[in-house]
């Protein structure tokens, strides 16, 4: 009887002590974070919807064994797949069950993420004591797979936007990425992407970067390179490249057409593609430009030599514009005498015309017609400026000189309402080595130059009782000058 009540006991305390074990098991189970599947094969982010970039993805987890308060956050891999230095997204919502403890978090990807067709994303905690999640699985069971933010989201242009280019035989030339302008963006202002360039429609591999070389004729473009998020509207222009032996065919455009509207900065002149370019006007040996394009205001004949790369070539434009002619009855340079007058007017069709005049680079105040009566020696300008139609403007410059031969006479008397009202010397002191000073009875320094050009006083003299008076000093090779200047109204 003893050894079956013992027995009985012994059967009791081993089940007794299993339950606690089981129950000391199930609490012992490490905190535990578990992924479902997603819903979406591939992150394709950045692509404009509704005026504003699409970037937000749900992850959706289950969670086990977690304290209170504990957050999660979506953590993206290495190009790679690889979580050995993981990339923190952004968190915009979530929702949390915690009675099935259940969370979906909303989250972005970085937006200057490179991107690649191998990234991961898991979740991780804020428990340090607990693991990360595994990877998650995209909706075709796949724990890589394409993740970019796609950071430029249209066309682009390639060979400063010309359909064609040439080379020539065993040459080369170089298909660039065309840079970004006011109201034309560009990939090539973001340094995170990466490109594919194709010809005749095969990739050519190994090239990514922003510039190809190209040395067989075909038809070429390029691509934004968002691997499995790929899109055939991120393209660029084609550009067929021929191959000539001597160089043959070079072309000049002009951006606003022939005749142009010259205003403003001018027309763009844009070459055929080549590797070098030496730009002449009219014949001259004068280089004007070496770059492919150039702008430019004014009309004529316009050449450029391009070099292919073992050959090079000749193109040339007829460049007109449709603004308006004018014309002016002085030579470039024209002598007076001492108070002799030069009369001097402006011929032009310009609609509604507007005229300036300027001497020695100041404007002549109350000069606004087509002619001028000129007493006063100096460096004069006009510019005649067409308003409505082919807004546009034209210049003209011209020299008044005194007699040749030397001259002593030194002016030393100033009438402000004569038709001469500045002080005027001699031609053979108007030059860089020569220095005027002119200093006021009060002792202060009112001028000091070196190529003094017959244009003070500029301001506004200031008359008391009696006539001001000035001294002017004059150093140079035709020596030393000194007196005195008196100006009257």
């Amino acid at each position: 009887m003893i050894r079956k009540i013992t027995l009985s006991v012994y059967r009791f305390i081993l089940f007794f002590s299993i339950l606690i074990g089981t129950k000391t098991s199930l609490y012992a189970q490490p905190p535990t974070i578990v992924p479902q599947a997603l819903s979406y094969p591939r992150i394709c982010a950045g692509l404009i919807v509704n005026g504003v970039p699409f970037n937000e993805y749900n992850a959706t987890f289950s969670y086990v064994n977690f304290p209170a308060g504990t957050e999660f956050v979506v953590e993206l891999s290495d190009e790679a797949g690889n979580f050995t230095t993981p990339v923190a997204t952004t968190k915009i919502s979530f929702v949390d069950n915690p009675s099935s403890q259940q969370q979906t978090i909303k989250f972005a990807i970085p937006t200057d993420l490179r991107g690649s067709d191998t990234h991961s994303i898991r979740i991780k905690s804020s428990l340090a004591t607990a693991s990360p999640s595994g990877k998650f699985r995209n909706s075709q069971n796949l724990t890589e797979f394409p993740i970019y933010y796609r950071t430029f989201v249209e066309s682009f242009n390639i060979n400063e936007r010309n359909a064609s280019a040439m080379i020539c035989s065993g040459g080369s030339l170089s298909l660039s990425i065309d840079k970004s302008t006011p109201t034309v963006p560009s990939p090539a202002d973001f340094s995170n992407l990466k490109y594919k360039w194709f010809k005749d429609d095969v990739v050519i591999a190994g090239q990514s970067g922003t510039t190809l070389i190209v040395n067989t004729p075909g038809v070429y473009f390029a691509q934004v390179d968002y691997g499995g998020c790929l899109d055939e509207n991120f393209s660029s222009n084609r550009v067929t490249v021929t191959s000539s032996s001597s160089g043959s065919g070079v072309t000049i455009n002009s951006s606003l057409g022939n005749p142009f509207c010259a205003n403003g900065s001018g027309t763009v002149l844009t070459a055929t593609s080549g590797n070098s370019y030496v730009w002449k006007k009219e014949g001259s040996d004068a280089v004007i430009a070496t770059t492919r394009t150039f702008s430019t205001n004014e009309s004529g004949v316009y050449t450029v030599e391009v070099d292919f790369g073992g050959c090079k070539a000749t193109g040339s434009i007829n460049l007109s514009s449709n603004g308006f002619t004018a014309s002016i009855d002085v030579a470039e340079t024209t002598t007076i005498e001492e108070g002799e007058t030069l009369s001097v007017s402006i011929t032009t069709d310009a609609a509604t015309p507007t005229f300036e005049w300027y001497l020695n680079g100041n404007i002549i105040n109350g000069a606004t017609t087509e002619n001028l009566l000129i007493a006063v020696k100096g460096n004069y300008k006009v510019v005649i400026s067409q308003a409505s139609g082919c807004i546009a403007t034209k210049e003209f410059t011209f020299r008044v000189i005194g007699p040749s031969g030397p001259s002593t006479v030194i002016p030393n008397i100033i009438k402000l309402s004569g038709l001469n009202p500045y002080w005027n010397i001699p031609e053979e002191y108007k030059n860089s080595a020569t220095k005027v000073m002119i200093i006021s009875s009060n002792g202060d320094m009112v001028l000091d130059v070196n190529n003094y050009q017959g244009d003070w006083p500029q301001t506004a003299i200031d008359f008391k009782s009696v006539n001001p008076v000035y001294y002017y000093v004059i150093q140079g090779d035709a020596g030393e000058k000194k007196g005195s200047i008196t100006v009257i109204k």
